[in-house]
């Protein structure tokens, strides 16, 4: 098990995330200025908590989920809790990143904790680089530029299953609000907040037998 490697390279990690908090803290003064784009934020980490990082953790053991795809990659930081998950259960993770130097760290950082045979890591925009997946989803990690959610979803969708799970990060933001609203209007999914409404999970509604 590498889950030692991994502990030790998400300290680093979280560590020179705390110190990154100017810098975002900039990238959102500056946001009545202009509207920011991703690479705006090139060099800060976006990272999810440790609370939410672990609840992700279980989330992949509890339901024995093995097929993972990540929106979102940033310097690997959530991807890396998403790993402790598939080593229990033997799955493996699709993530996608639309800058590349992010990647390439990212990468680098999955080298150092040991786990990055698990992990694919797709340069570019999502839209172009999960096009043609065909497998099946049993957790959707959506975390990286909002107004790519709901066509990111709606190009997804046929992968999901019964026991698929959406993990909708930073659903307190206006567009996401917007893609979940959206969602709630279809009958067959459900939408649960989590972490003060930080977090939604939205699931698959099961139909009671007849």
């Amino acid at each position: 098990m590498n889950t030692l490697q991994i502990e030790t390279t998400l300290a680093h990690l979280y560590k020179d995330a705390k110190c990154d908090r100017l810098k975002m803290m900039k990238r959102l003064a500056i946001q009545a200025i202009k509207p920011l784009r991703p690479k705006d934020f090139k060099d800060v980490y976006l990272s999810i908590s440790k609370k939410e990082g672990d609840y992700l953790k279980q989330l992949i053991q509890q339901n024995k989920l093995k097929n993972i795809v990540e929106f979102g990659t940033s310097f690997g930081i959530s991807t890396l809790f998403l790993a402790q998950g598939v080593l229990l259960t033997g799955g493996r993770i699709i993530t996608t990143e639309l800058l590349a130097s992010k990647a390439q760290k990212a990468i680098a950082n999955f080298k150092e904790a040991g786990v990055n045979e698990r992990i694919e890591v797709r340069i570019g925009d999502a839209m172009k680089t999960l096009k043609n997946h065909k497998e099946p989803i049993d957790l959707l990690v959506l975390d990286g530029w909002k107004d790519l959610y709901l066509p990111l979803f709606q190009m997804l969708e046929s992968n999901f299953h019964n026991n698929t799970y959406i993990y909708v990060d930073n659903a307190e933001m206006a567009e996401t609000q917007v893609f979940l609203k959206t969602i709630d209007h279809f009958q067959k999914y459900q939408l649960q907040s989590k972490f003060g409404g930080k977090v939604v999970l939205i699931t698959i509604k099961q139909l009671p037998h007849s």
